[in-house]
């Protein structure tokens, strides 16, 4: 059964780093394009940022460049996301999203707060 489990989300100063993880089972992970997506509340799905596969091409949307990396464990078949300089305007649920076209699988989400 194939699954993407993300972790690492909480609440955060302005300011401050989190690192999201999202262990992937059940399928050929490195194969994957993988995505961060987040929906802030009231707010549409929104892309943050994306992997190819060996971690060939990175894209950020701009209101995270310079402040998030996306990266990849193929062994561990892990994505992450660190999250520095966090601020008020990144609170949302964070999910992550994993590609071979056309199959595509969604994770649950973890919300990430940025409040003082």
């Amino acid at each position: 059964q194939p699954q993407l489990v993300e972790s690492g989300g909480g609440w955060v100063q302005p300011g401050g780093s989190l690192r999201l993880s999202c262990a992937a089972s059940g399928f050929a992970f490195s194969i994957y394009d993988m995505r961060w997506y987040r929906q802030p509340p009231g707010k549409e799905r929104e892309l943050v940022a994306g992997i190819t596969t060996r971690g060939g091409t990175l894209d950020y949307a701009d209101s995270v460049k310079g402040r998030f990396t996306i990266s990849r464990d193929d062994a561990q078949n892990t994505l992450y996301l660190q999250m520095n300089s966090l601020k008020p305007e990144d609170t949302a649920v964070y999910y992550c999203y994993a590609r071979f076209s056309p199959i595509y699988y969604w994770g649950q989400g973890t919300q990430v707060i940025v409040s003082s």
